[in-house]
């Protein structure tokens, strides 16, 4: 099952379980419960502290295996072999389990044991999906921590049954007892603040005491990172306040742009990002969204960034890097039918289409790279274009006409989705020649059109390009004193990691020539 590479690597983790790990298998005889069980022999072959039992006879979904301590019954389960990006998850699984010790917050790890209450998850995923492995080993930890929390983690592509009961048109989508709980990228602090109602009061208190800072970066993609990094080495007192550390890049798989690293995908970049930032002392703020800007009331004063918490923060300086999120067709039933159809990354979600039709909405390279991946998995990919022509690169382009099962469809405006009232069927678009209208049957749609900035908070506090851009000029700075930006939230063109994070650094030595000149 594992290649001798994987192996090697897999058995030096295993080399820091200090406690044994019992794996209870439920098989059936599908080829899927064979795989597993190659998967587990292999697994237990590479450590005498691991053991593998079978039990058929066990109400739970086949096949599945349970991570556990000899003579327990709860931990962590994964129905499915957990391959794919959800091979990380079996490690970490295996590894906490058999106690090593999580690499999480302290006062977080022990919020989680302290939890009341019985919580059933059961998380969906696609072995393709990026986004799917962070909520997994949330879950998969805190069923490690506290009795009362049991997680499974099942592959939506071998339980589709399943999904289509459920409705399920997105990964990660979460059950707690029974009831939809999330859906999308969670973290592990966002889902026990969902679970701890008080939590939240207690972060907004935290953050109300801490002292003013020099600089305040309002972002953690790569921009406020680069800015984190550029301002922590001058010596100044440096925090970021971030919705999530990473931002857009998390959602990006494969990176082969950035110049020194040939390949890498988004997710490790994003962690490689933030391991960076932690090596200075820069305060950390994660999950928290900003809510207003106050410009310093005297010149040369404190500037206040208002978060949705109730929180306040105060800086000198303030550097705003909130990135872009991805843009809406804005037409009606989109809304309606998010993560019941309409999706936003063919990554992710590709595997739950499979043997279905679905339509991509953009020829650019996004777009175009989008239908290539779901032609592989579906049943047929329609692409529309609202201009006369792709725009994505030609060699993108050469790629799509040769799959047998895409059509492209260009000058096709989107003008509504529809649905059945718990799912899509289909979409209708107008030809923006012929004036005619037009529909199509689908089960699926991808939208890849492009981004938005994440400026909707600062409206009427500084001045926004008719975009929403902030607009800047050479040095970062803003029309407000004080404030900068750098990223995709800005007026600077080619939306770029590489020139986001250039722009970071730019900001952070813009604002320290500020302070050292008020």
């Amino acid at each position: 099952m594992l290649d001798d590479n994987l192996k090697a690597q897999l058995k030096a983790y295993l080399e820091r379980i200090t406690r044994p790990v019992e794996l209870v298998a439920t098989l059936d005889e599908r080829p899927a419960s064979q795989e597993l069980r190659e998967l587990l022999q292999d697994i237990r072959a590479l450590s005498d502290k691991i053991t593998v039992v079978e039990k058929n006879d066990l109400p739970v979904r086949k096949p599945s295996f349970l991570i556990t301590q000899p003579g327990a019954s709860t931990g962590p389960r994964f129905a499915g072999v957990p391959l794919g990006h959800e091979f990380t998850s079996l490690v970490l699984a295996l590894l906490h389990t058999g106690g090593y010790p999580p690499k999480a917050d302290a006062d977080l790890l022990e919020q989680i044991r302290q939890l009341e209450g019985d919580y059933e998850f059961e998380t969906y995923y696609s072995v393709t999906c990026h986004n799917c492995p962070d909520v997994v080993q949330a879950l998969n930890l805190m069923s490690v921590l506290n009795p009362r929390i049991r997680h499974t983690a099942i592959d939506g592509a071998l339980f589709q049954n399943e999904i289509e009961a459920r409705e399920i048109m997105g990964v990660p989508t979460v059950f707690l007892n029974g009831k939809l709980f999330g859906q999308g990228r969670m973290e592990l602090a966002e889902i026990v603040a969902k679970l701890d109602q008080g939590a939240a009061a207690r972060e907004a208190a935290k953050l109300n005491a801490k002292e003013p800072f020099d600089v305040l970066i309002v972002g953690g993609g790569p921009a406020g990172a680069a800015a984190a990094v550029y301002a922590a080495r001058k010596g100044i007192r440096t925090g970021v306040a971030a919705e999530r550390f990473g931002g857009q890049v998390l959602d990006t798989l494969d990176i082969e742009n950035y110049i020194s690293i040939p390949k890498t995908e988004g997710p490790q970049f994003a962690a490689a990002l933030e391991r960076h930032v932690r090596e200075y002392e820069v305060d950390i703020m994660n999950l928290q969204r900003a809510q207003a800007l106050v410009p310093a009331s005297t010149p040369g004063g404190l500037i206040e960034v208002r978060m949705e918490n109730g929180a306040s923060l105060r800086a000198k300086a303030v550097i705003l890097a909130t990135g872009a999120r991805w843009r809406n067709m804005n037409v009606p039933g989109e809304e309606q039918y998010r993560t019941k159809g309409v999706t936003y990354c063919p990554h992710c979600d590709g595997p739950l289409f499979k043997g279905k039709r679905v339509a991509v909405i953009g020829g650019g390279n996004s777009g175009v790279e989008a239908a290539i991946d779901l032609a592989g998995v579906v049943a047929h990919v329609t692409l529309l274009e609202f201009a006369p022509e792709l725009k994505a690169d030609a060699v993108l382009q050469r790629k799509l006409r040769s799959l047998p099962n895409v059509e492209i469809i260009v000058n096709a405006q989107t003008t509504e989705v529809t649905g059945d009232g718990h799912k899509v069927t289909g979409l209708r678009y107008q030809d923006r020649v012929s004036g005619a209208a037009q529909s199509l049957a689908l089960e699926g749609i991808f939208v890849q059109i492009g981004l938005l900035p994440n400026t909707d908070w600062l409206k009427g506090t500084l001045e926004l390009s008719r975009f929403g851009e902030i607009v800047v000029d050479a040095k970062n700075h803003t029309s407000l004193p004080g404030v900068f930006a750098a990223g995709d939230c800005t007026t600077v063109p080619y939306k770029q990691i590489i020139i986001a994070a250039g722009e970071g650094a730019k900001a952070a030595l813009s604002a320290f020539d500020h302070l050292i000149r008020s």
